[in-house]
C-alpha cells in the first residue's frame, strides 16, 4: 500500500526540498534583518534620534523570532542528511564537515553570543558600543552564509580534492582551493543581496499595512524609508551579481543555463530570448515560444552576436564525458519547465523590487504626504512582503534542480547518495511529521510577528531587558535586589 507510486529516492528528494526551502525562508530574512536593524541603530547613534532606537528594538524583535525559527529548521535539515543521505555524508564528509564545523564554532557562536549581549544590555553600554553588538551579529550571519555556501559550491563545482581509491571517498587536498572556489564568490553576493531584499521588503510591507491604518505614521514612514533605501541598493546589487553568476554558468554548467533559457536546440546568432515557452520534455523540444531577438546575446555575452548550446548538444557532450563512469543510460536533462520559469520569476522580480523601491522613496519623500494618499501603492507594497520568499525559493530551485542528476557535480549521482537503510514507510512518516512541524513553526512565526505589529512600537521596552516596578523605577532582573524577598 505504502509503495504505490512512492520510492525511497522520490521521498528523500521531497524531504530534502521541503526542509531546504522552509529553512531558506528564514535564513535570508535573518541575515538581511540583522543588517537592517544594525543600520537603524547606527542612525540612532549618529543622529541621537530616539525614533531610530525604537525602530531597532521593534524590528529587532522580529529578527529574534526569525533567528530562533531558523535555528530549529536548520537542525532538522542537518538531521535528515544523516537519516536519508548517508551515502552522500560518507562520500562528502571530509569536505562537507570542515566548512560546517567552522560555521558552527566561529560564525554561529559569534551570532548567538552577541545576540544575547544586544538583547539584554541596552542601558549597560554606550550607544556606539551597543550598536557594535548588532553589527557583529550581522557579520556573524554573513560568515555563516560563507561557510554554508562553500560546502554547496563544492557540490556545484568540485575543487581541491582527491578520491581515496581504497574507500571511494572524497578527500580534501586544499582547503584554500575550497574557499577560493569561484562558484562560492559568485554565489555569495547574490545570496546576500537577496537577504537584503527579503528583510527590507518585509519591513517595508509591514510598514505599509500599518500606514494604511494611519498607525504611528512617523515611525512607520521612517522605517519605510530605511527599508526602501536598503531594498533599492540590494535590488540593483542582486541584478548585477545575478548577471555575473548566470554568465559563469554558460561554460561551467551549460545544461543548467540552457534550461534556464528554454533551449533544446543551439541558439542562432540572432539570439532570441523567450518571454514565454511551452515544452515537450519527453521529446526534448520546444513546442511554442514568444521571442525577443538579440536579448539572449545581450544577457549572455553583453553583445549582439553569439550562440548558446542547447540541451540536446550538451546532453551529447555529457554522455561522451561520463558514459565510461556512469553508463549510457544516464539522463542528463534537467527539469526544463522548473528552471525556465524560476529564472524568469527571479529576473522580473529583481527589476520589480527596484522599481517599487524608487516609487516608494519618491512618494515617501520629506515634507510630502503622498505616501499616505496613494493607498493603492501601500496595498501593493503590503503584498510585496511575500514576494522575496517566492523569489528565494525560485533561486534555490535553479541552483539545486539545475545540478541534476548529480548531488556532487560529475562525482556522485543523486540516486547513489540515498541511505541504503531508508524505507518508504519511514520516509512517508517523517515527511508528514516534518510538514506538520514546519507548518506549525511558520504559523507561530506569523502569529508572533502579527502580535508585534498590532502592539506597535510603544509596546517595546526601551531598555531591552528590564521590567518596571509599581513605582515606575527600572529594576534589573539580574541585580542583587531581584533576589531580596524581604
Amino acid at each position: 500500500m505504502l509503495n504505490a507510486g512512492l520510492t525511497v529516492l522520490g521521498l528523500s528528494r521531497f524531504q530534502f526540498a521541503m526542509t531546504t526551502v522552509f529553512h531558506f525562508f528564514f535564513v535570508p530574512f535573518s541575515i538581511g534583518l540583522a543588517f537592517v536593524v544594525a543600520v537603524m541603530e547606527t542612525m540612532y547613534v549618529a543622529k541621537k534620534d530616539e525614533a531610530y532606537k525604537k525602530m531597532a528594538q521593534f524590528w529587532g524583535k522580529m529578527f529574534l523570532y526569525s533567528f530562533a525559527v531558523g535555528v530549529v529548521t536548520g537542525i532538522i535539515q542537518e538531521f535528515q542528511f544523516g537519516m536519508n543521505w548517508s551515502e552522500y555524508s560518507r562520500f562528502m564528509g571530509d569536505i562537507f564537515g570542515a566548512p560546517l564545523a567552522i560555521e558552527a564554532l566561529a560564525a554561529f557562536f559569534l551570532e548567538s553570543t552577541f545576540i544575547g549581549l544586544w538583547m539584554f544590555t541596552w542601558e549597560r553600554f554606550k550607544p556606539g558600543i551597543h550598536a557594535l553588538f548588532i553589527w557583529l551579529v550581522a557579520i556573524g550571519s554573513s560568515l555563516s552564509a560563507v561557510w554554508i555556501l562553500a560546502a554547496n559550491s563544492f557540490m556545484q563545482n568540485p575543487v581541491g580534492f582527491a578520491i581515496n581509491k581504497s574507500t571511494g571517498r572524497v578527500v580534501m587536498t586544499s582547503f584554500s582551493a575550497v574557499v577560493k572556489n569561484p562558484q562560492l564568490w559568485l554565489e555569495l553576493p547574490h545570496v546576500l543581496m537577496g537577504a537584503g531584499i527579503t528583510a527590507s521588503f518585509v519591513v517595508a510591507g509591514c510598514s505599509a499595512w500599518r500606514l494604511l491604518k494611519k498607525d504611528h505614521v512617523s515611525f512607520y514612514r521612517k522605517s519605510l524609508n530605511v527599508a526602501l533605501v536598503i531594498g533599492l541598493i540590494a535590488s540593483l546589487g542582486s541584478l548585477a551579481s545575478g548577471d555575473v553568476q548566470t554568465r559563469y554558468l554558460i561554460k561551467e554548467q551549460p545544461m543548467k543555463f540552457a534550461a534556464m533559457e528554454g533551449l533544446y536546440k543551439d541558439s542562432t546568432n540572432k539570439g532570441n530570448w523567450a518571454i514565454y515557452s511551452s515544452f515537450n520534455t519527453k521529446q526534448h523540444k520546444t513546442t511554442s515560444s514568444l521571442d525577443v531577438p538579440y536579448v539572449l546575446n545581450i544577457l549572455s555575452y553583453h553583445k549582439l552576436s553569439g550562440t548558446v548550446k542547447g540541451q540536446n548538444t550538451v546532453n551529447k557532450e555529457l554522455h561522451a564525458t561520463y558514459d565510461k563512469k556512469f553508463g549510457k543510460d544516464m539522463n542528463y536533462y534537467v527539469p526544463t519547465k522548473t528552471l525556465f520559469w524560476s529564472f524568469r520569476i527571479m529576473a522580473v522580480s529583481g527589476g520589480l523590487f527596484a522599481l517599487i523601491a524608487i516609487v516608494g522613496l519618491f512618494f515617501n519623500r520629506k515634507k510630502s504626504q503622498a505616501i499616505l494618499k496613494q493607498r493603492w501603492f501601500l496595498y501593493i507594497m503590503g503584498l510585496m512582503l511575500w514576494l522575496p520568499f517566492i523569489v528565494n525559493t525560485a533561486g534555490w530551485f535553479v541552483t539545486e534542480f539545475g545540478r541534476y542528476p548529480w548531488v556532487v557535480y560529475g562525482l556522485l549521482t543523486i540516486a547513489d547518495a540515498v541511505s541504503p537503510t531508508s524505507t518508504v514507510g519511514s520516509l512517508l512518516f517523517t515527511n508528514i511529521v516534518y510538514f506538520l512541524l514546519f507548518a506549525g513553526l511558520g504559523l507561530v512565526m506569523i502569529v508572533l510577528s502579527h502580535r508585534v505589529l498590532k502592539a506597535g512600537p510603544d509596546a517595546v521596552q526601551m531598555n531591552g531587558y528590564s521590567s518596571e516596578d509599581t513605582d515606575g523605577k527600572t529594576e534589573d532582573p539580574y541585580g542583587t535586589e531581584a533576589f531580596n524577598h524581604d
